[in-house]
C-alpha cells in the first residue's frame, strides 16, 4: 500500500533546498529579511515544503539541526500550531477549502484578507506570516488585492509566494519580490528518494521521475494517484489503435464515476497526453511529419479535456469515448 503523502505544514524531512534556505537564514541574520518571497520552480519540488519551514522559524520554533539549515523541533508548540492551522500569527491562503474542496481559484475575499492579518501587530511570534499556495491560483482580482501588501510593506510581517509558473503573475507582483528558484535534483537521487518513499521499485520511481520532469513530490503524489497503473492502460490503447477493445474501454470508464472519478479521469487524460506527445517526437525524429498537426491537436485536446469538463460540467465517460474515437480517426 502506498503510504500517505503528508502536506508540506506536517513534512519536517527536507533534503534539495539548501541553497535556498541559505540565502533566506542569511537574509534574516543580516537584519535585512524582505517583507515578500517569490519561491519558484516546477510542481513538487520542495516550495510549500519550504514554505512551512521558513514559517516555523519566522514564528520562532525550536530548531533542530538535525532536521537542515530551516529544521525545526517536531514537538515544538508552535509546531504543533502550525499542524493544526491554529497559529494566530500564521495566514495561509490556497485553493484547498477547510471541508476539502478544491475551488477553482483563490477567492478576492481571501486574499483581501491580507491586509487586515498584516494591519494586527504579532500576537505571540516575532514576526506575521502568510504563505500563498500557489499564487497561480489567484484570481484577477484577488492578485490585485495580494498587491497592496506587496507595494506596502507590513511591520515585522513576511509574505511568502509559491509559483509554479511565475510568467503567468503580475509583473508589478514579481518585481516586488525577492526570488528563490529551486530546482530539480539529479534523476538517480530523485528516482532513489521516491522509491523509498512510495514504496515502488526503483524501475517504476524512474518511471515516476520522468512522468513527474524531475520533480520528486509530484512523482511521489503519482505514485500515491495510480500513475503507473494508468501510464500502463495509456500505453496499451494507443498502441492497439486504430482498434479498440470495448471492454477495456469500459473498464477503464467505470473508473471515472465516484468519489475518486475526476482524478483517475485527469490522470488517465495526462498519461495519454504524456503518449502521444512521445509518439509524435519518435515520428519526427524518424522524419515521418505528415501527421504531426493531427497529434499536436489531439494533444492539445487532452491536456484541455479535464479543464473543458469540469467547467461546463460534461459527463466524463462520453469526454473520454470522444477522446478514443478521435485517437483512432488518426491512427
Amino acid at each position: 500500500m502506498t503510504p500517505i503523502i503528508p502536506h508540506p505544514r506536517d513534512t519536517f524531512d527536507y533534503q534539495g533546498g539548501e541553497v535556498a534556505e541559505r540565502s533566506f537564514v542569511d537574509a534574516l541574520a543580516s537584519g535585512r529579511l524582505h517583507h515578500a518571497w517569490l519561491l519558484v520552480g516546477a510542481e513538487g519540488i520542495g516550495k510549500a515544503t519550504f514554505a512551512y519551514r521558513a514559517a516555523r522559524t519566522l514564528l520562532g520554533a525550536s530548531p533542530d539541526p538535525a532536521l537542515g539549515i530551516l529544521g525545526a523541533r517536531i514537538d515544538d508548540p508552535v509546531c504543533r500550531q502550525i499542524a493544526a492551522r491554529a497559529h494566530p500569527d500564521l495566514l495561509v491562503l490556497q485553493r484547498d477549502a477547510e471541508d476539502g474542496k478544491t475551488r477553482k481559484a483563490i477567492p478576492v475575499e481571501e486574499a483581501r484578507g491580507l491586509s487586515e492579518f498584516f494591519a494586527k501587530t504579532p500576537a505571540s511570534a516575532p514576526y506575521r506570516v502568510a504563505i500563498i499556495d500557489t499564487a497561480d491560483d489567484l484570481n484577477a482580482n484577488a492578485a490585485n488585492a495580494a498587491l497592496k501588501i506587496l507595494e506596502e510593506p507590513p511591520q515585522r510581517g513576511v509574505l511568502l509566494l509559491v509559483s509554479n509558473a511565475p510568467g503567468g503573475l503580475l509583473a508589478t507582483m514579481r518585481s516586488r519580490c525577492r526570488r528563490l528558484r529551486f530546482t530539480s535534483p539529479d534523476e538517480a537521487a530523485a528516482s532513489e528518494w521516491v522509491a523509498a518513499k512510495s514504496g515502488v521499485d526503483l524501475a517504476d520511481a524512474r518511471r515516476l521521475v520522468k512522468m513527474a520532469k524531475g520533480a520528486p513530490g509530484r512523482a511521489w503524489r503519482l505514485a500515491s494517484a495510480g500513475a503507473i497503473e494508468a501510464d500502463d492502460a495509456a500505453r496499451a490503447l494507443l498502441r492497439s489503435l486504430p482498434r479498440l477493445d470495448s471492454s477495456v474501454m469500459m473498464g477503464l470508464a467505470d473508473g471515472f464515476r465516484g468519489n475518486g472519478g475526476p482524478g483517475r479521469f485527469e490522470m488517465m487524460l495526462e498519461r495519454m497526453a504524456d503518449q502521444v506527445a512521445a509518439m509524435a517526437s519518435n515520428q519526427a525524429v524518424a522524419g515521418e511529419g505528415a501527421m504531426l498537426d493531427r497529434w499536436a491537436e489531439t494533444w492539445e485536446t487532452l491536456v484541455a479535456l479535464p479543464r473543458d469538463v469540469e467547467s461546463v460540467n460534461l459527463d466524463r465517460v462520453d469526454a473520454f469515448y470522444t477522446a478514443l474515437w478521435r485517437l483512432r480517426s488518426i491512427a
